[in-house]
């Protein structure tokens, strides 16, 4: 599963309708436009709105995507909310995969995940910016090296690669990002910075998918979900500032600061003479209660 954030509850864990206290976030975030996307097309595209909804084994044997589960074996169930898009896999439910990985109890979903339910192929396909006439090329070097290409699945999984430069994605030994497979092509794409921006520049005829949305050029943002080829996964990050407030940012605190260790100065060393007549009346009490103590 890709980065899955499962809850690691015992078996005695509630329903799949409801969340485990372990895996809700401690901000709310808005959440993306998001749908469902059936690969072999056996049903229309299923947009995702606030709530439930069911992935069922209907009695024909047909998988589908529906609101209401009577009737029909619940298999897993999408559950949308300020939160996030999580998939809950329902009791004794073993085919459900989430980019190749199989799912036990939850995980959160973004943009690009590919669900397999029971051998049904859902892509969760969200908002991209895509291209019919991309910027001229642009080289570029010594850029702000914050924006990173981190691998989620394929033969990356894990690594990460900074966004200084241009970087070529392809099978050429001198390509940035090489995929040493046979099928892959030689150049596939190319990753440009335009100041803040992100341009992802196709190169061939291979497929490219950002957001689950098949593209050839596409400007992309961070959180971006980019696969290459079907099978090499990345996400565009922009690491965030520390959560804790810089010391002395009020200069009012500043210029207090200096004083308050000022006076805390003499105050430690006025302590001194005293630390040392306690220390020694200690040891001659101990060395007394030796001494008299033996006889």
């Amino acid at each position: 599963m890709n980065d899955p954030a499962l809850c690691g509850c015992t078996p005695h864990c509630p329903g799949v309708t409801r969340f485990c206290a372990r895996l809700q976030p401690a901000r709310l975030r808005a959440v993306p436009d998001l749908q469902v996307h059936f690969s072999n097309r056996q049903q229309p595209d299923w947009p995702l709105r606030a709530g439930i909804h069911c992935i069922v084994r209907l009695a024909s044997g047909e998988v589908r995507l529906v609101e209401d589960s009577e009737g029909a074996r619940l298999l897993a169930q999408f559950r949308l909310d300020q939160r996030g898009l999580w998939l809950q896999v329902a009791d004794g439910s073993r085919g459900i995969h989430v980019n190749g990985r199989r799912v036990r109890r939850m995980a959160l979903l973004r943009a690009g995940d590919a669900v397999y339910a029971d051998g049904v192929e859902m892509v969760l396909q969200g908002a991209c910016q895509s291209l019919q006439r991309p910027p001229d090329p642009r080289d570029t070097a010594d850029e702000d090296p914050c924006l990173v290409l981190r691998g989620l699945g394929g033969q990356h999984h894990g690594r990460s690669f900074t966004l200084d430069r241009v970087r070529h994605v392809g099978r050429l030994r001198e390509c940035d990002i090489r995929i040493d497979d046979p099928a892959f092509a030689e150049r596939h794409a190319r990753l440009e910075r335009h100041g803040e921006r992100v341009l992802l520049r196709s190169l061939g005829d291979a497929q490219t998918q950002v957001n689950g949305i098949v593209v050839r050029n596409c400007w992309l943002q961070s959180g971006d979900q980019v696969v290459f080829d079907a099978q090499h996964r990345f996400v565009l990050e922009m690491p965030q500032a520390s959560g804790g407030e810089p010391q002395m940012r009020d200069p009012a605190r500043a210029a207090q600061t200096p004083t308050h260790t000022a006076m805390a100065r003499p105050a430690t060393v006025r302590r001194w003479p005293w630390l040392l007549l306690s220390a020694l009346l200690l040891a001659a009490a101990l060395s007394g209660l030796l001494w008299f103590g033996a006889r």
